[in-house]
């Protein structure tokens, strides 16, 4: 822990009063929250206190021109007590990456690990072991400087929030191919987890729930001619025994999981190919039989299994297969994830334990 961190602990937990067995996601917040001031060109004394409001000016910048970039992880309690989380650095250099996209400051990283371990070891009880069970690790950056002048901020604040979480998805999901709305497109902010990403997919997505779906299958902004992410995840097809996947671009979402399962497909013999992939291409292979199975891939689902499609009226309906690869890698994933495997990436890290 580094001695510039101060901590403020809460006077009362409210962990009694969480009903662990009925979690809705990302509504539950633990006792304390890690805060850090970007100001005078420089972070200031990064804190950790109880969870509650910020006292935000109502010209701060990130109401009028939305400078807000956010990360989604995960931390994992093992049947000893320890605590893991999966792949942190990744997370720590894609919140800085999307942070340059809208030209916002590098966040420092010593702050961030030694923020997180130290915000992890006081809020440990929060973390439930078994299987299902995490924490949902919430960082995120928005503009605080006073003013409607369109420029970049000169002041931020850097939150880190955590929520107990079980599964994200239940079940199967049916999702429609779009063909008219957008998520992103060339040279703009697609590959930054920016919230302004988020807010447009809403209005289209809420569309497609009308029409009794759960997600749209985002498409190329140009052609529409091209599948590139699942809602708010990475998409996987598996035509005949080979996985395929869009290639990550500035319109495509670097995600972590996605990287994880192809590394994990790969080291298991499955062929996985990285490549434009075309909604003619699937809508054929459904067609013919040969496509038997569609997953999102996503930090808070891990992998949501697509039941079927929609594509332009036409209704595709995917096997239910004994050899399915979507909840293999999922079991193989998340085991990992929660030091119930081995680890032969190297992609699990374990949070020191540290007095506080």
């Amino acid at each position: 822990m580094t001695d510039t961190l101060t901590i403020t602990k809460a006077q009362k937990s409210k962990i009694d009063q969480v009903d662990f067995s009925n979690l809705a996601f990302g509504s539950i917040f633990t006792d304390h929250m890690f805060v850090c001031e970007y100001k005078d060109g420089s972070w200031q004394t990064p804190e950790i206190k109880p969870y509650g409001p910020l006292e935000m000016d109502p010209a701060s910048k990130v109401f009028h021109y939305g400078q807000a970039v956010f990360e989604g992880m995960k931390a994992y309690k093992d049947d000893n007590g320890d605590i893991f989380m999966f792949r942190p650095e990744e997370n720590f250099n894609r919140i800085n990456k999307s942070s340059e996209r809208l030209a916002m400051p590098a966040f420092d990283k010593d702050y961030f690990f030694d923020g997180l371990n130290t915000l992890l070891n006081l809020d440990k009880d929060w973390i439930k072991p078994g299987e299902g069970n995490s924490l949902y690790i919430r960082p995120f950056v928005i503009a605080t400087e006073n003013g409607v002048l369109a420029s970049p901020s000169t002041e931020y604040k850097f939150v880190i929030i955590c929520a107990p979480a079980q599964s994200y998805y239940s079940g199967k999901v049916r999702v429609l191919f779009a063909d008219h709305y957008s998520r992103s497109a060339d040279g703009g902010v697609g590959f930054a987890k920016a919230a302004g990403n988020y807010a447009a997919q809403f209005y289209p997505t809420e569309l497609a729930k009308e029409k009794g779906y759960n997600q749209v299958v985002w498409t190329d902004a140009s052609t529409h001619e091209y599948l590139e992410e699942a809602g708010t995840m990475n998409v996987f097809f598996r035509v005949n025994d080979t996985l395929i996947t869009a290639p990550t671009s500035d319109r495509i979402l670097d995600g972590i999981t996605r990287k994880s399962l192809i590394e994990l497909a790969r080291s298991q013999g499955i062929n996985v190919e990285v490549r434009p992939v075309k909604v003619s291409e699937i809508v054929e292979a459904a067609e013919n039989g040969s496509l038997k199975e569609m997953f999102g891939a996503g930090t808070a689902a891990v992998i949501s299994v697509i039941s079927g499609f929609t594509h332009k009226d036409k209704q595709f309906d995917l096997p239910d297969l004994d050899d399915a690869y979507a909840p293999k890698l999922k079991k193989q994933l998340t085991e990992l994830q929660a030091n119930r495997a081995e680890d032969p990436f190297g992609w699990r890290y374990e949070v020191p334990a540290i007095e506080v």
